[in-house]
C-alpha cells in the first residue's frame, strides 16, 4: 500500500436485514458519513469483513485495499482506502 490513501467515516450497523450501503449522512460534527448495513453479527470480526466485503464487491477494488484504521470493536469506523477510488456515487 505505498499509494496515496484517504480516510472515510463509516457508520456500521451490524445484525441487519440486508447488506447495503444506505448512503451519506453527517455525524454530530458535521462531518460526512457512508452509512452501511450488514447482515453479519458483531463478533469475532464478522461485521468487520461483511463490510470489507460489501465495498470491495461495491467499489471493484481488492478487500486489501480497505483497511479499518479506528474502530475495529465499535459501530463508527475510519476506513482508509486508494484516494483514486471514487466513492461519491454511493
Amino acid at each position: 500500500m505505498d499509494q496515496e490513501r484517504r480516510l472515510i467515516s463509516i457508520r456500521l450497523t451490524p445484525n441487519a436485514s440486508k447488506n447495503a450501503i444506505t448512503g451519506w449522512d453527517k455525524d454530530v460534527s458535521g462531518n460526512d458519513i457512508l452509512k452501511i448495513s450488514v447482515t453479519a453479527i458483531p463478533e469475532n470480526g464478522k461485521a468487520n469483513q461483511a463490510l470489507i466485503k460489501l465495498l470491495s464487491k461495491t467499489w471493484k477494488i481488492a478487500k486489501s485495499e480497505i483497511v479499518i484504521v479506528k474502530g475495529e470493536t465499535e459501530r463508527h469506523k475510519i476506513l482508509s482506502v486508494p484516494k483514486t477510488l471514487d466513492i461519491g456515487e454511493i
